[in-house]
């Protein structure tokens, strides 16, 4: 229906990577991310491309239109492979570029990536967030803020990664209302990115209740749940750090709609957390073990959803 507001695209950029690797900068507020000192860098790349290519294939297989751009070689860039973290692309035509917390994460915003779209979408507005960088202000795009699009929230863990002033900026720019809150994992650190322990779906919500400490923020994001007629479909920690909160929605050209995950996710549900997310969307999931232990973030990270209207 033209003007209405959706939550899943059939729409995906991907970014294929060169040089995927460890990223010693990300590793200090990355708790999921560790380097397999068996493999070699080559190694590392090559498992990573495969993996890549693979989860490819299966998303298009279901039907979903993915947009796979090639990364460039130089300048290095270890985390290519997870574009949601410095754009996104909105309803509306606008595209927002976002300040990232890694030097070498920065190299990652690509103009010509903006560009190679306008062929097959309308781009309205472009707004750059990146000048907030100077003042060690950051907002790394879908990793720092959840969307519940047609409900215009918002969600976000505040971090080292999600500045406070940001959320604000965003929220003002895109006409969505704030729901920030603070999560910790076992060893009480400040999750690095919302969507480690959130995913939103169209009429469901996965996420991990007992990282949220604060009785009243926790009761804010149930009470919004309820209002827009969410299910809770709730995993554990240990489940979190599986990345089974790290899933994303999305639809094929029929309409049908698709809850993507790596199969080290899928491996951690339990039976009845299975039933629970296929009463509303079908599963698909693909390994991604070398992206996962060397990059800390899984497949909702290396997907960016193109919401903009077709031309």
């Amino acid at each position: 229906m033209p003007g209405t507001i959706l939550q899943t695209t059939s729409n995906i950029l991907m970014v294929r990577p060169a040089n995927f690797g460890f990223n010693e900068e990300t590793a200090a507020s990355n708790a999921f991310q560790s380097k397999n000192e068996k493999l070699k860098s080559s190694e590392i790349s090559q498992k990573a491309i495969a993996e890549f290519d693979a989860l490819v294939e299966k998303l298009r297989a279901a039907g979903v239109h993915i947009i796979v751009v090639e990364d460039t070689p130089v300048p290095v860039k270890p985390d290519a492979v997870f574009p949601n973290n410095w754009i996104t692309f909105h309803q509306n035509g606008t595209v927002i570029t976002y300040p990232m917390l890694s030097e070498k994460r920065r190299l990652e915003r690509r103009e010509d990536i903006i560009d190679l779209l306008v062929a097959d979408f309308h781009i309205s507005k472009k707004i750059e967030l990146e000048d907030y960088e100077k003042d060690g202000l950051i907002l790394e795009g879908t990793g720092s803020l959840i969307l519940d699009r047609p409900n215009r929230l918002a969600y976000a863990c505040l971090s080292p990664r999600t500045a406070p002033r940001l959320l604000s900026r965003f929220c003002e720019i895109a006409d969505y209302e704030p729901v920030a809150f603070h999560s910790v994992d076992g060893q009480g650190l400040e999750i690095y990115h919302t969507n480690v322990m959130m995913a939103m779906g169209e009429t469901f919500v996965v996420i991990c209740l007992e990282t949220i400490k604060n009785e009243k923020e926790l009761a804010l994001l149930k009470e919004k749940f309820a209002a827009t007629n969410k299910e809770i479909i709730e995993i554990s920690l240990g489940q979190m750090m599986h990345f089974a909160g790290n899933m994303l929605q999305v639809r094929n050209a029929k309409g049908k709609t698709f809850l993507v995950m790596s199969s080290q996710a899928h491996a951690s549900l339990h039976p009845p957390q299975i039933q629970q997310i296929e009463k509303h969307t079908q599963i698909l999931h693909s390994p991604i073990p070398v992206i996962e232990q060397h990059g800390g973030g899984s497949v909702r990270c290396m997907m960016a959803e193109v919401f903009l209207p077709l031309r």
